[in-house]
Formats: C-alpha cells, structure tokens, sequence
C-alpha cells in the first residue's frame, strides 16, 4: 500500500499545548518538513524565543537553544559564528523580534549574519494576556488599548519586512501567512528559500508569517482565520520585500 501521509520525522511525538485555533502547529510542521527534505535536521540548531513558544524546544526533533527575551538574533549569531556549518535560525513573535528585540534583529540583518528569522505575526503579545504589540492594528482591542490602538497615543503598526528590506545585509525578505490552504503551501515554500539562501551563505533571511490568535482576538478559529485576510493582510501585504540576484536564486 502507498504512503499517502506520515508525521514528519523533524517534530517529536508530542501534542502541542498552544490554544485551539493558533497556527504556530502549522508554521512548527513546515519547518521541520523543509528541514527534512533539504536532509538539514541533523545538522540544524533552533534557538528558542521568550512568547507562546518558549518551549518549542520539546517539539522540534533538533539541537534547540533558549534565549533571552528578544535575544535570539544575538545568541543564533553567536552559535553560527562558532558552528558555521550547521544550520542556525529563530523562532520568534512580533512582542519577542519587533519590541524587545527589535535592534537585535536590526543589526543581524544589517550584518549579513547566515541565519535566517521565522517570525510568527499575529498582531498581539499572545502569552501574557494579549497586550498590545508593535504590530496591533490601528483600531485593533487588546487588555492595554480597550477601546482600540489609537495612532496619536499609541504609534503605528511597525512593519518588519518593509524596514529590513531596506538594509543589504538582509539578502532574502518575505511575508507570507497560513490562513488557508494555498497560503500554507506559499508558506513552505518561502521557508525552502530561506533556509537554501543561508546554507548557499548569501546572508541573512527573514520570513515574517501572519498567525491567528484566536483566544486574546475573541475569535472562533475560522473567525480568526477570515481576519487575518480581510484586516492584516491589508497592513501587512503579502510578497517577497527583497530577494537573492536571479543567478544566485536557490
């Protein structure tokens, strides 16, 4: 009998605590998947961030190591100086890259360091009771901004990829999401691009994607899934922001 489906042998035999509805299982799958297919598992190093993922370490079947609070790009940076051979990247979400962490991940990319970024946007602090986050929406309700984000008290949305693209050290930059079937599929495949741009040692990768919150949103998971589309995807449009030369695509 042929094969049609089987657990990808880069995640551990483990059911993920994340709340009903929240794609971070999604987004783990397509890293370990592209990881196993470009044979990388073995030789991968994860670092972990400080969010709803904390723990993705029990997880991910590879080599994982925790880091502060937005300090993944430093730490990934440090163990890709010392293992330049193994494949090196972060997990992190918008509290953890663009608030905290926001001139870690600026500088790695302004160095050109050979790791690449999964960064998991879904527009709310999610572990610490959905506070606003540098990505909250304009109008967007969270427990810090009751009556919604407010652009003369609380600033504007920060969009991750249109500033990094800006800088040369970050040789691939693109957004995708998973809120649909289609967009899982472009999801996998910008991860391959990413994870081939660094193991090819072009330089720093990024890819931003857009996830579903649903407890701190309010939101039944379908509800969650049709926002992403019809609010974030228009503030944070889908694309690739910077990409390798042609001659040197993977």
């Amino acid at each position: 009998m042929a094969m049609v489906f089987e657990p990808t042998r880069g995640l551990k035999d483990k059911p993920f605590h994340y709340c009903p509805g929240c794609t971070h299982g999604i987004i783990h799958r397509l890293i370990a998947e592209v990881l196993c297919e470009l044979d990388l598992l073995d030789r991968t190093i994860g670092v972990s961030p400080v969010g709803c993922t904390y723990n993705c370490y029990e997880y991910f079947n590879l080599d994982m190591q925790q880091a502060a609070h937005g300090r993944a790009p430093a730490v990934a940076t440090g163990i890709k100086r010392v293992f330049p051979d193994r494949t090196v990247f972060t997990y992190q979400g918008d509290g953890d890259l663009a608030a905290i962490g926001t001139a870690e991940i600026v500088h790695a990319a302004a160095r050109g360091e050979m790791i690449t970024t999964i960064f998991v946007n879904n527009a709310v602090y999610g572990m610490t009771s959905g506070q606003m986050a540098p990505t909250t929406l304009l109008s967007q309700v969270t427990t810090t901004t009751p009556f919604g984000r407010k652009p003369e008290i609380h600033g504007y949305p920060i969009n991750v990829c249109e500033m990094l693209a800006t800088l040369p050290g970050a040789v691939h930059v693109q957004r995708v999401s998973v809120h649909s079937v289609k967009a899982v599929r472009n999801a996998k495949d910008a991860i391959r691009t990413a994870f081939l741009v660094q193991q090819r040692k072009l330089g720093f990768s990024l890819v931003e994607i857009l996830s579903t919150c649903p407890t701190n949103w309010g939101m039944a998971p379908q509800e969650a899934l049709a926002w992403v589309e019809s609010a974030m995807i228009p503030q944070y449009p889908l694309g690739v922001f910077r990409s390798v030369p042609p001659e040197a695509a993977p």
